[in-house]
């Protein structure tokens, strides 16, 4: 169990260059490889810089890279156009698509009676571990595991091994994994590297992974510099848990702001490019709802955001039932078949609820002010409120608006904001 390569700092800003030298001296103590296996993330984590990291990974092994698996877990496959725009020179023909529903092996089984003492109780079920079949029977002798450490609203700190049982994972060891998370609580998790969710995949890394080729992760921590550009301020590659660990502990100074007084009005923006749905654009609930004040208003502007649930059937439940709460869904898994049957969609319904405290009011480009009021949202004339707040002339972070202070954040998906007196370790 090695740890490869590791560097970073909340002032690092790594040229390409150094990233290049710095994974292909990571690369080179591996050892020649024969088949290898990348597996990045996909377009909606364009700003991890995972592409450049895959094109590299592409040019030092030449045609002994076989294969190329984003993770997509439940979202849509990528399009030509996202794949050239992230993935730069990488060729088109490496590249595989993730079917959650039904490309996957099982593993293992992490017993119910583990879940049960993790979760202090709130669940008891068995979780699958689940990997798309490709990473078991492909005949690599390598997987670059591929991904940014951020704050996140199922796991607490995002990738490690999430991005193989969860982005390459099935649909049940998905909803069971999201789930798990939900009803053990957000506030409980974001931020923190050690959470019931992570000690879930911790148990398969450690009894199931056996049967797979080698994982190498290659973890990245994005920010913004002082001109607003996006930089790599860590890298961090190795075969266990200490590069994401240290990758952890880097992306809390980088891309978490704890803040001194409650937030009155945020306004998020969701870049058109990147949030498309509610199933994404909704990080600009969960990552702000710690800085949220009481009867505060958070105002979504989502100009690309034209459904709710990527996936068809999960669409549907969100249309159904709405962004209703922990004590409404939590009935509603009992009462609805369907729903118990998707219980990353139940997940989804209480992670993008603000239990009543806070008002969301989403600002869609391509959604009726029926639809979003029929998921108990909110509506917001996306021409009108974008006209009053400019996302042109708005900073990252205060701002006053006619006389108003507002909280403005660029891109959600970067960060997580917490009052401190919200956040409790």
């Amino acid at each position: 169990m090695s740890l490869f390569f590791g560097a970073g700092s909340p002032t690092t800003e790594m040229s390409l260059a150094e990233v290049r030298a710095n994974l292909f001296s990571a690369l080179d103590k591996l050892g020649a490889r024969k088949k290898v296996l990348a597996v990045p993330p996909d377009f909606t984590r364009m700003h991890s810089q995972s592409g450049v990291l895959t094109e590299m990974a592409w040019q030092y092994y030449g045609d002994k890279l076989a294969d190329v698996l984003p993770a997509l877990g439940t979202h849509k496959a990528m399009t030509d156009g996202e794949i050239a725009t992230m993935f730069g020179a990488t060729p088109r023909g490496l590249f595989r698509v993730h079917d959650w529903r039904n490309d996957v092996v099982t593993l293992g089984e992490v017993p119910g009676s583990f879940l049960y003492d993790v979760s202090e109780g709130k669940v008891d079920y068995p979780w699958p571990a689940q990997v798309n079949r490709l990473l078991r029977d492909g005949g690599h002798d390598l997987i670059l595991s591929i991904g940014q450490v951020v704050p996140h609203e199922v796991i607490g700190m995002a990738n490690y091994n999430k991005n193989i049982f969860v982005g390459t994972g099935g649909s049940i060891g998905i909803h069971r994994s999201h789930f798990l998370g939900a009803v053990y609580g957000m506030e409980r998790m974001m931020g923190r590297a050690d959470t019931p969710v992570r000690r879930v995949l911790n148990y398969a890394s450690e009894h199931f992974a056996k049967n797979m080729p080698p994982i190498v992760y290659v973890q990245t921590v994005v920010g913004k510099n002082a001109a607003g550009d996006l930089v790599i301020r860590g890298l961090y590659i190795g075969d266990d848990a200490e590069c994401f660990e240290l990758a952890a502990a880097l992306s809390l100074k980088v891309n978490f702001q704890m803040m001194d007084r409650e937030i009155k009005k945020a306004v998020v923006f969701l870049d058109p490019h990147e949030f498309r749905s509610t199933w994404l654009g909704n990080k600009s609930v969960y990552r702000t709802r710690m800085a949220l004040a009481d009867h505060a208003e958070l105002i979504v502007l989502a100009p690309g955001v034209h459904e709710f649930g990527e996936d068809a059937a999960i669409d549907k439940l969100i249309r159904k039932y709405g962004y209703c709460g922990t004590p409404r869904t939590l009935e509603l898994v009992k009462e609805d078949p369907a729903l118990a049957g998707n219980l990353s969609a139940a997940a989804h319904l209480i992670h993008g609820s603000s239990e009543g405290r806070f008002t969301i009011r989403y600002c869609p480009g391509h959604l009726t002010r029926e639809e979003i009021e029929g998921v108990h949202f909110a509506y917001g004339d996306l021409k009108e409120y974008s006209a009053k707040y400019d996302v042109t002339k708005l900073k990252d972070g205060w701002n006053v608006v006619d006389g108003e202070e507002i909280f403005y954040i660029s891109n959600p998906g970067l960060g997580l904001w917490a009052y401190e007196g919200r956040f409790k370790d």
